[in-house]
């Protein structure tokens, strides 16, 4: 049961971040029929290093990876059946976390949707502008977290925190 939980955990969270991947490159491909002007170009540029560095690297490499595939490992050395049931959200944080990590897992969360829902009113080009730059960073951070997991399962000893309850982990 370990393992399945683990590889669902992992197998539905790779597939949320490629799904939106999938979805939002086709608009930021989109972006680039209009005519830009050097305003546009400098957008996308400052906005692409921004959410490389702030989505990507920060909030991806340096946060959500490592802690999904600590989570996974945790959950794979430490099974229980609604934890695999219900993987992809145990690995995320949303339960049996610690109380920082679940509210900022659904603070995070919270964050995101409303961001998506307004960048939907924006028009083209713009939309495509900051669809690129978050295409950038889910892409970076599907890739660091395939890194991480495969440091997480394929090492004797993986020293990022599962951020389990206390008492119930590392």
């Amino acid at each position: 049961m370990g393992i399945f939980g683990a590889l669902w955990g992992l197998t539905g969270v790779l597939l949320l971040l490629g799904s939106a991947v999938h979805r939002l490159t086709p608009l930021a491909i989109s972006a680039f029929s209009y005519d830009f002007s050097w305003y546009h170009w400098l957008s996308l540029f400052l906005i692409v290093l921004f959410m490389a560095y702030a989505e990507g690297y920060r909030g991806f490499q340096k946060a959500f990876s490592p802690r999904v595939a600590a989570r996974a490992l945790y959950l794979k050395n430490n099974p229980r059946f609604l934890h695999a049931l219900f993987a992809p959200f145990f690995c995320m944080g949303f339960f049996h976390a610690t109380k920082r990590r679940k509210i900022t897992s659904f603070s995070v969360t919270s964050a995101i949707i409303l961001l998506i829902i307004s960048v939907r009113f924006l028009a083209q080009p713009w939309r495509g502008i900051i669809d690129a730059g978050v295409v950038v960073g889910l892409a970076w951070g599907l890739i660091s977290l395939m890194i991480f997991i495969v440091q997480a399962f394929g090492s004797k000893e993986f020293s990022y925190s599962p951020e389990v309850p206390e008492g119930d982990g590392k």
